[in-house]
């Protein structure tokens, strides 16, 4: 592919359609299990509003919200217009909400019990006629994982997701699995029912719009792709932390731990995304193969080499904004006796031509001073020879992608300081696309949804992803059962373990951030 090809296709490819309608099968009736839960009120709902304000949502829709409870459409649409008033990016306009309103509908379900499954295909069938949506499906699984299966083979048993002159498509929020083993049971029991190409393992990650613009940066840009491997690079650097605890939900978390919960699904996906191959076209399955290599290039460390580059931190009491916070043991619905990691940082390194030697350090962690998930890609030094008796000493060129909560790219090179003096002084070029007043950047699950309806699974965790994940995840799971954890061993409103810095501090590096490298 000629390279203004790739370049154009690039662009394009991660942009919302502003026809869907030219895609013929996307009429469809989105069946939402968990309809009345937070996901759902929080990012569901809203998302759909903001598309449908942007004319996104095709013609023939309906929305199904299925719950335990015992309400009426109308007190379910209630409940939604209070929860797009409250999340949605665009203001209420009553004409846009009729519109939504006369597309929703709210019925009662029972997970496990058979019998609403038929009453709720007779429902869907009956919708099919109204909304004019021929049989096609989005279930959208947003329950607890341990209902996965139940519900997929529920619908399967019913007749519900045949494929047979219509598609049935599945969204499974994450986590996929708790383990490989547990992944590879999911997996055959959803793959039984619904084909790879009608799974769509959602990671939210995935549809930020600066995680979209990764590949843009790199590939529609001359400047960066020459230089974007070992020869240049010295180190990778990403980073995913936040200021708040576990909050409600402590009895997940507490399963689950920073290494499932982040880790072994969104730090991966802003790994394989920043160290990709150039794919040969940039249709779905091209990106998806390039990812996976990725993964299986990844060292798996011995275990004893995973105590040496991977550090695991809890954090315990401390202050947040100068307002004391508890630890993590004293979180709603956590043992008091829990040795979950809150805190997770590692190096990793990829064993390929492009990337030998390159050290990836990765972090993620709660309760930590300030809320940021960026990459930042440190080249390597020029040589002092000339410039550190002339100039004093350079810096490091620098990119940063901010992803959250700043949206842009941030810049950091070497310049002369005005005045008679020789002294060069690192200058920046930064672009934050969110903070203009007047931004409204789409929010990442209005894209993920309309992707899945459009049957665009570009930005969805492809089965052999997952697989290889999760062998890089239980690799190091696997050498902390041998060993009990000190923790807590960071305070709330510190930047995590002493061990993080140590993990660097030997290679001779440390931690960066924006708002340092600004300074």
């Amino acid at each position: 592919m000629r390279t203004h090809d790739l370049i154009e296709r690039a662009g394009n490819i991660f942009q919302l359609n502003p026809q869907p309608d030219n895609f013929p099968d996307s009429s469809c009736i989105l069946v939402i299990f968990g309809g009345t839960g937070d996901l759902t009120h929080r990012k569901l709902m809203p998302a759909l509003y903001n598309l449908l304000c942007e004319n996104q949502l095709p013609q023939n829709l309906a929305m199904v919200a299925l719950g335990r409870r015992d309400i009426t459409s109308d007190e379910y649409c209630y409940g939604v217009y209070e929860s797009i008033i409250k999340f949605a990016r665009f203001d209420m306009d009553e004409t846009s909400w009729r519109k939504l309103r006369n597309k929703i509908y709210y019925k009662k379900l029972n997970i496990t019990d058979s019998s609403d499954y038929e009453t709720l295909k007779t429902f869907l069938d009956k919708l099919d006629q109204e909304h004019g949506t021929g049989g096609n499906r989005i279930y959208y699984l947003a329950v607890a994982p341990e209902f996965f299966d139940v519900i997929t083979q529920k619908l399967y048993d019913n007749g519900m997701a045949e494929n047979r002159g219509a598609w049935q498509r599945v969204v499974i929020e994450k986590p996929f699995g708790r383990d490989l083993p547990s992944a590879q049971k999911l997996n055959r029991v959803i793959t039984g029912v619904f084909s790879e190409r009608n799974t769509y393992r959602i990671d939210h990650y995935l549809g930020k719009e600066m995680l979209q613009n990764i590949m843009v940066i790199r590939f529609a840009n001359m400047l960066f792709e020459p230089i974007w491997n070992n020869q240049f690079i010295d180190n990778i650097q990403i980073t995913s932390c936040e200021t708040i605890g576990v909050s409600s939900r402590g009895n997940y978390y507490d399963q689950a731990g920073a290494l499932r919960d982040m880790v072994q699904n969104h730090m991966l996906q802003l790994l394989t995304l920043t160290a990709i191959e150039p794919p040969a076209s940039l249709d779905t399955e091209s990106i998806r193969d390039e990812k996976v290599k990725v993964l299986r290039s990844l060292e798996h460390y011995s275990p004893g080499d995973v105590f040496k580059n991977v550090v695991r931190g809890q954090y315990g009491p401390g202050y947040i904004n100068n307002e004391p916070v508890p630890g993590y043991r004293q979180e709603e619905n956590v043992s008091p006796t829990s040795g979950t990691e809150t805190f997770v940082a590692f190096k990793a390194c990829i064993h390929n031509f492009r990337w030998a030697n390159v050290p990836f350090y990765i972090r993620t962690g709660k309760r930590v001073p300030v809320k940021s998930t960026e990459i930042i890609i440190q080249f390597k030094p020029l040589p002092q020879v000339l410039y550190a008796r002339l100039f004093g000493q350079l810096n490091p060129n620098l990119l940063v992608i901010k992803i959250q909560p700043q949206e842009g790219v941030f810049f950091q090179f070497n310049a002369k300081k005005p005045g008679t003096e020789n002294i060069i002084v690192p200058v920046q070029m930064d672009f934050c696309q969110n903070c203009r007043l007047d931004n409204n950047s789409p929010e990442a699950y209005e894209r993920l949804l309309f992707d899945v309806i459009r049957g665009d699974s570009t930005l969805f965790a492809r089965w052999d992803e997952v697989e290889y994940s999760w062998k890089f995840i239980d690799n190091i799971a696997s050498a902390w059962k041998e060993h009990q954890p000190e923790f807590p061993n960071y305070a709330a409103g510190s930047t995590g373990p002493a061990a993080a810095q140590t993990l660097l501090e030997r290679d001779g590096r440390h931690w960066l951030h924006t708002g340092e490298v600004i300074t």
